[in-house]
C-alpha cells in the first residue's frame, strides 16, 4: 500500500467523514468535509501505528491535519521518504 492509500484508508476508518474518501482531492479541507478535532486525533494514533512513528510536538497543530497532502507531507517528512 503507497503511503497516500494508506493515508485514505486510516481516514475511512477513523476520520468519520461526512463525504466518502475516495472522492476528495489531495488538497480537500478534511474538516469541511467532517471531520472533528476528536476524529482527527485519532487518525493521528491510527497514523503512528500504520507508520510506526509519532508525531512530534511540533506537528500537532489542525493544519497537519488538513487535508490528505498535509498528512502526506508530514507522514513524509518523518519517515524520511
Amino acid at each position: 500500500m503507497t503511503v497516500d492509500e494508506t493515508i485514505r484508508q486510516v481516514l475511512v476508518d477513523h476520520g468519520r467523514l461526512a463525504v466518502p474518501v475516495e472522492t476528495l482531492a489531495e488538497d480537500a479541507d478534511l474538516f469541511s468535509s467532517g471531520m472533528t478535532s476528536h476524529a482527527s486525533v485519532n487518525v493521528m494514533l491510527a497514523l503512528e501505528d500504520a507508520f510506526d512513528f509519532e508525531f512530534p510536538e511540533k506537528m500537532l497543530k489542525k493544519s497537519t491535519f488538513e487535508s490528505i497532502d498535509a498528512i502526506s507531507t508530514a507522514v513524509n517528512e518523518l519517515t524520511g521518504v
